[in-house]
């Protein structure tokens, strides 16, 4: 098969950890010139020497993508590094769990800032050439912006107006040959979890799941990548995910309390 992501200039955020390390890691593996953002900029550091000592090809630039600047910049630097842009992995992204009614509305706007609005940010200075490479933007999503979450008002929130945005985007660019794809991996053994806010705005600390028995981020890197060589449009990567697809449609009552269920049953559930 041939390799369509060689010499391909690819920007990743969140890409210090997790689903966007190892997006990373899979592109460079595969010959693209990968251009990695994220605020832990030693962890970048790491990572980029890490590449390049395979004889991979990639740089980083420290990035807040709720900083509208900073998104700027980083694609400023993709272009000064390697000349263009061809596929963007908006990856960066933020957890939650508590109920509305106890949560402080800082929280929500938090997530909408990192989830939504870092995604906007940086399609909007990538996207002039992306669509002259008719490249690919991606939006590593959730179950979450298809149905409705308990205890993830912002989180579902957010990716909801994150698909809104890029189904927008690629509407509008239908006849410029541009490819978007949304992927929602499922629960994935990451960081997400542990960083996600409280009710107040601190971090979990601790993952409510056995991150153990969860899909591997690689696994998910992997996916990434064949959707984009398959010009996919939605890709759920897990059954239950499918099923919840499909039967919100046909049943969204049950679809309702089979996450309510589903949440409730979590260590120290914000559901009663």
């Amino acid at each position: 098969m041939e390799n369509i992501f060689k010499d391909k200039v690819v920007i990743v955020t969140g890409a210090s950890s997790g689903i966007g390390e190892a997006t990373a890691r899979e592109f460079a593996l595969n010959g693209s010139k990968v251009v990695l953002a994220a605020r832990a900029e030693e962890k970048l550091s790491e990572i980029v020497k890490e590449i390049k000592a395979a004889n991979g090809e990639a740089c980083f630039l420290k990035t807040d993508v709720t900083n509208e600047d900073d998104c700027r910049r980083l694609v400023e630097k993709a272009v000064s590094e390697y000349g263009t842009v061809h596929i963007l992995v908006n990856n960066a992204g933020l957890s939650m769990r508590a109920l509305f009614d106890d949560v402080d509305l800082n929280v929500l706007k938090r997530l909408m800032d990192v989830n939504f609005w870092g995604t906007v940010y940086c399609t909007k200075y990538a996207l002039p050439y992306i669509v002259a490479n008719r490249g690919s933007v991606v939006g590593v999503s959730s179950v979450a912006g298809f149905h409705g979450l308990p205890g993830r008002t912002g989180y579902s929130a957010s990716k909801f107006a994150m698909h809104g945005f890029l189904e927008t985007i690629r509407i509008e660019n239908l006849k410029k040959g541009l490819h978007v794809m949304i992927i929602a991996p499922g629960f994935t053994a990451t960081e997400i979890r542990k960083h996600a806010l409280t009710a107040n705005g601190t971090e979990q600390g601790q993952s409510p799941r056995n991150e153990q028995k969860l899909v591997p981020a690689e696994y998910v890197a992997k996916w990434i990548l064949k959707g984009i060589r398959k010009k996919k449009r939605n890709k759920l990567l897990t059954w239950d995910g499918r099923l919840t697809a499909l039967l919100q449609r046909i049943v969204p009552d049950v679809v309702d309390w089979g996450y309510y269920r589903e949440m409730a049953r979590e260590p120290e559930s914000p559901l009663k």
